[in-house]
């Protein structure tokens, strides 16, 4: 098939496509006669399968080392392997995200507990003061590499 209905059946623009067989993850990619490409009908599969990886957070590296030559011949130790290694790394990152809501929600319980007969600058410096101690002075550039 020709790369404008491989596009339309894949979802992707032929830019993509083409992108994908330039950085080798779509191949078995024959040319004819008059330099048009003609895709192989795995090839939707194969798009999808890239699309799908990507979804899930696999880098155009990570699903390169993993797709086989043809989809007969899956390396299952391997893909069970960088599965396993990927739900491993969500799992970082949810823990990540979790402190990182918590912290912003008690933020936000710091800010929303403003006495009543102070203004809002006061109560910035107020909050800052409870979040980050004697740092409530120190430059910005000093805060963004503080962990929290």
């Amino acid at each position: 098939m020709k790369i404008g209905e491989l596009a339309q059946r894949s979802g992707l623009t032929p830019s993509r496509i083409r992108f994908y067989e330039r950085i080798g993850l779509l191949k078995a990619v024959d040319r004819k006669a008059n330099g048009y490409r003609s895709y192989p009908a795995e090839a939707v599969t194969i798009l999808g399968l890239i699309a799908l990886a990507q979804g899930a957070g696999f880098s155009l590296d990570e699903i390169r080392a993993l797709l086989p030559v043809d989809l007969e011949h899956w390396e299952h130790d391997a893909l069970v392997g960088a599965l396993t290694r990927k739900v491993a790394d969500i799992e970082t990152l949810q823990a990540r995200l979790a402190r990182s809501k918590a912290h912003l929600l008690h933020v936000i319980d710091e800010i929303e507990a403003r006495p009543d007969d102070i203004d809002c600058a006061t109560n910035a410096r107020r909050v800052l003061t409870r979040l980050l101690g004697e740092d409530a002075e120190m430059p910005v550039a000093s805060l963004r590499a503080k962990q929290f």
